[in-house]
């Protein structure tokens, strides 16, 4: 078990270091500290805005780019605002350059990103005013939430029929392939870490959790529709895992789990009194657990696309510089590009993996129960 974190941790660190070091030299490449003018940055390519737009949640797929010419898949628009409800197609907003009855994609401040109510001055002229919707929208990640959630539903309901029909000893088509990885869940992850005679309790989630973080791992590695969604890459998502993993773990917390936390045996009494440190070291490591899960999973999922799309930009801030030097580079940055491939399908296991491992083994802590030595 130790040498398979201590794998796990040395490969999330050398991602780290890669991303951090890539992202540096593609930021200050278009920074222009190479050469350049200020007035020559216009109409340049942007390789941070590519990058952020690729990560990041939006109101419409994109598909393609051709030119001038973006395709997208429209998604709609659920606004409540003063009481009325708004809905539309995002492709009222025209790509985010143009607003629609009275609302618009805000192109910069603090709410860049997000649907704000705009108005009109004595003018004419359209201001906004800073007020924001009550958003209900599908946006990419919540489409492809929707997605992932039909796929695992009709895979699993698959495989339930065909055990019905043909039995456990004798599965065919999709339940082969995925019995090994529901055996695995099942033996190496929830059997070893909760014990075999509560670990049935907790199985669903571990399997449900297990194949949701796999599965849109993967969709995140398909440049195209419906790939293409960072949704395990993205914070508001993860944290909802880790808070189903934190309630669980502390409804399912016995005596023996608290007595712990309060009063941990084998601690010196002034570590507890007249200042309760411990308790209060313990009480925190309640809430900083289901924070690593959720950090951890985050932090690799974008770590990995920022890395592979920085391979991509390179070639084209390249270009820019001289189209010769850019297509050397292209050479370099698709071999690497391919390597993060295969390396990010790896990875899409080992954090699906990872966040399950952990899950269980604090579901284990919280029923262990400890037996007083006589």
């Amino acid at each position: 078990m130790n040498m398979r974190m201590t794998f796990v941790n040395r490969s999330i660190m050398n991602k780290y270091i890669l991303g951090v070091i890539l992202l540096f030299f593609v930021f200050v490449s278009n920074n222009n500290l190479f050469a350049g003018e200020t007035e020559k940055e216009k109409g340049k390519f942007n390789a941070g805005e590519m990058i952020i737009e690729h990560i990041s949640d939006a109101y419409e797929w994109h598909v393609m780019s051709i030119g001038e010419t973006h395709v997208s898949i429209p998604l709609p628009v659920i606004l409540i605002y003063n009481g009325e409800i708004k809905t539309f197609m995002s492709s009222n907003f025209h790509h985010g350059t143009a607003s629609y009855e009275d609302f618009k994609i805000a192109e910069e401040g603090a709410h860049k990103g997000k649907i704000v109510h705009i108005s009109k001055d004595a003018a004419g002229k359209e201001v906004d005013d800073e007020t924001l919707p009550y958003d209900f929208s599908i946006t990419k990640n919540v489409m492809a939430l929707f997605i992932s959630v039909f796929l695992i539903g009709f895979l699993f309901i698959s495989i339930s029929r065909g055990y019905k029909k043909r039995g456990p000893a004798s599965p065919k088509g999709m339940a082969s392939l995925l019995e090994p990885i529901i055996l695995f869940v099942r033996d190496d992850i929830a059997k070893s870490s909760i014990g075999e005679k509560k670990y049935e309790r907790y199985l669903p989630f571990l399997l449900t959790v297990f194949f949701f973080i796999f599965l849109n791992n993967l969709l995140g590695l398909i440049p195209f529709f419906p790939g293409g969604a960072n949704l395990t890459g993205n914070i508001a998502v993860t944290l909802t895992l880790a808070i189903f993993t934190f309630i669980i773990t502390t409804f399912s917390g016995n005596k023996d789990y608290w007595k712990h936390i309060v009063n941990a045996p084998g601690v010196p009494w002034w570590l507890k009194i007249p200042i309760p440190l411990m308790p209060i070291v313990e009480l925190v490591g309640v809430f900083t657990k289901p924070f690593v899960l959720m950090v951890r999973l985050f932090a690799n999922i974008t770590a990995g696309h920022i890395i592979a799309l920085g391979f991509i930009s390179l070639i084209f801030i390249f270009g820019e510089m001289n189209v010769g030097l850019g297509y050397g580079v292209s050479v370099v940055s698709v071999v690497f590009y391919v390597f993060m491939g295969l390396l990010e399908l790896l990875v899409a296991f080992i954090q699906a993996y990872v966040f399950t491992l952990l899950s269980a083994l604090y579901f284990g802590m919280a029923i262990e129960e400890h037996h007083k030595e006589h």
